[in-house]
């Protein structure tokens, strides 16, 4: 058996209390010698109204607290449109309101983390695939634009209920991310931390021939190389092979 107990990094995670897909693709990706330790926080509704109230509470800087109390090497706010529902800048707002509870542990947040992962594989044009309905899928067009990439195109499966998303099949969320997809995009993002996406990037990528970013994946490649773990990982996109 692999020894994840975390002696090459520990990665902090607060994740909405309704999700369930984020920690066991993180621990498929893991590699040995990392581990994920999770906190809930309370997410209301997939809609503006819910994810903005989420992101706006005490509960953050509290659960952020809570994961400082273990030795870790960073804490991820694990939620996609709750960190990027207000605009540029929200997603570095939040980070900084738990880098100042953190004990001096590095933070990020998904929307961060795609943000990054986009530059870190020369994207430019993208296709936005996501289980939102049109307002929050609006929301996130206008982060991404204004962080300079041009979403070329974007399709949502309309869904409001955490437990809805999380139920989603591998099959629709290939199927919908091909759907999404168009010549002009040079990269393909899927959105959301409660759908189901890892073990299909690889072969997205092969049919689609472009790279493709996901938010879980994007997370966990961030969190890997803020622990200073650099290793390649195959199986998950070209994003953990760089």
């Amino acid at each position: 058996m692999y020894d994840r107990y975390g002696w090459r990094a520990r990665i902090g995670l607060m994740y909405m209390a309704s999700s369930i897909v984020m920690e066991p693709e993180f621990y498929m990706m893991a590699p040995r010698g990392v581990s994920i330790h999770t906190t809930r926080i309370i997410l209301p509704s997939c809609t503006v109204n819910g994810l903005t109230e989420m992101a706006e509470s005490k509960e953050v800087e509290r659960c952020t607290e809570l994961l400082a109390a273990a030795p870790l090497n960073v804490i991820l706010f694990g939620g996609t449109s709750a960190s990027f529902i207000k605009g540029y800048g929200w997603d570095r707002e939040i980070m900084n309101r738990m880098q100042k509870v953190s004990n001096g542990i590095p933070a990020t947040t998904t929307s961060t983390s795609v943000i990054k992962a986009l530059k870190a594989l020369n994207l430019t044009n993208i296709a936005f695939a996501t289980p939102y309905n049109s307002e929050v899928n609006q929301r996130g067009k206008k982060f991404f634009e204004s962080n300079g990439y041009k979403v070329v195109a974007m399709k949502g499966l309309g869904l409001e209920r955490d437990h809805d998303i999380g139920s989603v099949s591998l099959e629709t969320v290939y199927n919908s991310a091909r759907e999404t997809d168009t010549p002009d995009a040079d990269g393909l993002v899927i959105s959301c931390t409660n759908l189901r996406t890892v073990e299909k990037i690889d072969i997205l990528e092969k049919d689609l021939k472009k790279p493709v970013v996901s938010a879980i994946q994007a997370s966990f490649w961030d969190c890997l190389r803020i622990s200073g773990v650099f290793e390649s990982i195959q199986g998950f996109g070209k994003l953990l092979t760089i």
